[in-house]
């Protein structure tokens, strides 16, 4: 494979407990991209012997780094790994040490205290820009919101238990539960932890779901529904996007979700999705769409044109590797 990146060596070390599977996800993009590519488990279990030997998790990513021989350590998340680790491992090696971080409620703490450690950082908010803005000690932060695979996440057909007018995948919270609550009269199918406990519980199908599952869950939808947790809970990321954007969007289904102040730096509202402010106003957003499908099936697709075309996990996965290329 050809092209600016064929044979770059990157250490992968993606923390990110997703049970949808992004890891493996952001990995095989990496490899597109003509990278070679190895990975480091942090979590790994290891027994005494091991540990006495030096098998710790700095020990591990040490090795990893110089046996792999990276160019680049890419950290996805990296709340196991301390400032003061990093900068240790940093002195033995020629290596770029870059973290981004995806989650939208990711401690802001956490990220300042982390940011001096890293040659570059990556956010998924432009508010974070503005906070992890500082001297020279800070290393340059830039917006880079999540992204999908359009191999994973596709058009598909789906059957009994995954076809449902109005669907949300994703755990319960207090706000979700009350705007949802707008929609049951629609057809509301929902899946993910916690519903089972709340008033909406006789509309969950399922708690935990693997990623094709969750493909076919949301793929089966008339009108996907998209909430973003608690919007600044725990010091995230109060104007950015979460992982669920794109995937919906590549997926093909037509989206309503809440706003947010960097939705337009990735998706034309009004042409590419729907976005709402109040439960009534998506209450009758859902509405309007169940009754025209033709508008619903207009935006899906170009919701997926523009996943597609801009924001894929190469897409996201590129312009890491250009931002720390030396």
């Amino acid at each position: 494979m050809t092209g600016p990146f064929a044979g770059t060596r990157v250490l992968l070390v993606d923390l990110e407990a997703d049970p949808t599977g992004h890891a493996g996800l952001r990995k095989r993009a990496l490899e597109r991209l003509g990278c070679v590519v190895a990975t480091c488990d942090l979590k790994e279990k290891q027994g005494l012997l091991a540990r006495l030997r030096g098998g710790g998790a700095q020990d591990r990513l040490g090795r990893a780094v110089l046996q792999h021989q990276a160019r680049l350590v890419l950290v996805v998340e990296g709340a196991e790994l301390t400032a003061g680790m990093v900068t240790s491992l940093k002195r033995d090696s020629d290596a770029a040490w870059a973290a981004w971080f995806i989650g939208e409620t990711r401690s802001l703490p956490l990220m300042e205290a982390l940011s001096t450690a890293y040659d570059v950082l990556f956010v998924p908010g432009t508010d974070l820009v503005e906070q992890l803005r500082g001297g020279p000690s800070r290393p340059p932060t830039i917006h880079l919101p999540p992204g999908c695979d359009p191999s994973v996440h596709r058009p598909m057909r789906a059957r009994d238990q995954f076809r449902a007018n109005v669907v949300f995948v994703g755990s319960a919270t207090p706000r979700r539960e009350q705007l949802l609550g707008e929609l049951t009269e629609f057809g509301l199918a929902i899946w993910g932890p916690g519903w089972r406990r709340t008033p909406l519980r006789d509309y969950c199908r399922g708690e935990m779901l693997d990623l094709d599952d969750y493909v076919r869950a949301y793929a089966g939808a008339s009108v996907a529904i998209n909430v973003h947790r608690e919007g600044a809970s725990g010091g995230g990321t109060a104007t950015g996007c979460n992982q669920r954007l794109f995937e919906l969007a590549a997926i093909g289904v037509p989206q309503v979700v809440d706003n947010r102040v960097d939705l337009p730096l990735a998706f034309d509202a009004g042409k590419e999705l729907l976005t709402f402010d109040t439960g009534a106003e998506l209450r009758l957003l859902v509405q309007e769409l169940l009754h025209d499908p033709t508008t619903a099936e207009r935006l899906a697709q170009a919701g997926r044109r523009r996943a597609l075309a801009e924001h894929t996990y190469m897409h996201r996965l590129g312009a890491i590797l250009s931002a720390t290329k030396r």
